[in-house]
């Protein structure tokens, strides 16, 4: 086996889409202080929390590289060629890994369930077994509704529960916006990857739907996220403040603009569509969060 750098073995996590995973805890938390006020908050438990889930959203990156890889989905042929196609790793080292992640995530969670109760140990076996589906969902057309559930709602219910030793129900508020914006990342993704998915035999809704209506799909992705939390604003059901997150509708747009040219430019007008999605999360989910912040002020 090569040997590797700690650079090379970070970038085998997928470590710039650890936002994905981080924020959404953090946006809860926010949104708990904002509601209940900030001495409802276990703050340590809350940082804790963030570190728990990245080590398991980067053990799930590894699985579903090797999952990709060991499919045929990931090739020379793919618009981003893994490690694991260019033989820099190999799968057993992607699984040791793994292994040691998700270790040290679950050795973390049980210290939170120790702090926090056994409502958040059921919340965290239905995490780990829903990252397991994750690495087979594109076997049964389950990705998407996979990562929503994680990222959009298993996560917002597990930080109530650490970050105020309860489950309030009404932290789901945020499971659309946040969920929605999280899945146009791994649409996008998808939609791109629709022939080389195919030839592999795998299914996923991009499939089903096909590159026009997928790319119709991943601009509701990017927009109906801004229109949710107004609307929660308007209600009352969210303060103010939380509009901030308006600060990131002109990235939204400038997506949504790119995405479209795909009907005059093809496959060639999304590339590069991931991590601009990505990046959108990142902006939308830090003003939401400053919003709500501000609001406890």
């Amino acid at each position: 086996m090569k040997k590797h750098t700690l650079k090379s073995w970070a970038a085998t996590t997928r470590y710039w889409s650890f936002s994905v995973s981080a924020l959404p805890v953090a946006a809860a938390v926010a949104y708990l202080a904002a509601i209940y006020g900030t001495a409802a908050i276990h703050w340590a438990n809350a940082v804790l929390a963030v570190i728990a889930v990245v080590l398991f959203h980067a053990a799930g990156n590894l699985l579903s590289d090797i999952g990709d890889y060991r499919s045929g989905a990931d090739s020379s042929e793919a618009y981003a060629v893994p490690t694991l196609v260019k033989h820099e790793f190999e799968t057993k080292e992607y699984y040791r890994l793994s292994v040691i992640l998700f270790t040290l995530g679950i050795l973390l969670g049980l210290i939170l369930v120790v702090h926090s109760g056994w409502p958040l140990f059921l919340i965290g076996v239905a995490g780990f077994l829903l990252t397991i589906l994750y690495t087979k969902s594109k076997n049964l057309w389950l990705s998407d509704l996979v990562v929503f559930l994680i990222f959009g709602v298993l996560i917002l219910m597990g930080s109530s529960v650490v970050a105020t030793g309860q489950l309030h129900n009404d932290v789901l508020l945020l499971s659309l916006p946040l969920g929605l914006i999280t899945l146009s990342v791994l649409h996008i993704n998808n939609t791109v990857d629709i022939r080389s998915d195919r030839a592999a035999g795998l299914h996923t809704v991009a499939m089903a739907l096909g590159e026009r209506r997928s790319v119709r799909l991943y601009c509701c992705y990017q927009l109906l996220p801004f229109l949710f939390i107004i609307l929660l604003a308007v209600l009352r059901w969210l303060p103010w403040p939380s509009l901030l997150c308006l600060l990131a509708l002109p990235v939204a747009w400038g997506n949504v603009r790119t995405a479209l040219r795909f009907d005059a430019d093809g496959r060639e007008a999304l590339l590069g569509l991931d991590r601009r999605s990505a990046r959108l999360q990142l902006l939308f989910s830090l003003t939401l969060i400053a919003g709500l912040l501000l609001s406890t002020l």
